[in-house]
């Protein structure tokens, strides 16, 4: 069972991942988790790519995909593995298509979860962080006792720059224009799934348990 999570940023489609992932006994793959570690590890792969992160460039497709194949070739991956970051992009999709044909393997399902734009900004500028302790609130959903206090450790709450509205709204645009044609692709392969996102996170995950039985 290999399958690709979709959706915009905030749509919440890292915790359904992580959901799938415990529930079916699969890797929870993420993109950028292992480049971490390969870079982490001093790997071959991983200094490949550190030496375009240092200069501030996207690492290549082709080098991402080697990475991510060098991954799902591990042991653990031999019954599936949920990707999550990755493809975003038409080439990207392309790329790891053709690498996993080479190995007689393909992507079973494509899961997009979907959410309306407005309620994206709205859920990811209602969140709050403690730079001091790491806990993490939401104005609305997970208030913290006090008003702009850490229940964990009493300082100051902060709404980060990735959060705020403006920014949410910028990633949202490339995700459009860049990520958004792979709903077509991934239809057109008739592998594409949608659920609504905008639902209790346990109804979108019993969502796509029914798609995956």
């Amino acid at each position: 069972m290999k399958i690709i999570m979709l959706g915009a940023p905030g749509a919440g489609k890292g915790t359904q991942a992580k959901m799938i992932a415990e529930k079916y006994d699969v890797p929870h793959v993420s993109t950028g988790d292992i480049f971490r570690a390969n870079i982490k590890n001093g790997t071959e792969l991983g200094m490949e790519a550190k030496k375009y992160m240092d200069e501030g460039l996207l690492v290549p497709d082709e080098l991402t995909v080697r990475i991510l194949l060098d991954r799902v070739a591990q042991e653990d991956c031999r019954k599936g593995y949920v990707l999550d970051g990755f493809p975003r992009t038409i080439p990207q999709a392309e790329v790891l298509d053709e690498a996993l044909g080479k190995t007689g393997s393909k992507i079973d399902y494509a899961i997009n979860v979907e959410v309306p734009d407005e309620n994206i900004v709205k859920r990811m500028s209602g969140r709050r962080a403690c730079l001091s302790c790491g806990a993490t609130y939401h104005v609305e959903h997970v208030p913290p006792q006090k008003e702009g206090i850490c229940d964990v450790c009493g300082k100051e709450l902060v709404l980060r720059d990735d959060d705020k509205a403006e920014t949410v709204r910028n990633r949202l645009d490339v995700y459009h224009k860049q990520t958004q044609p792979l709903i077509d692709f991934y239809q057109a392969k008739g592998i594409l799934h949608s659920v609504d996102g905008t639902a209790d996170m346990n109804d979108v995950f019993a969502a796509i348990t029914e798609i995956l039985g």
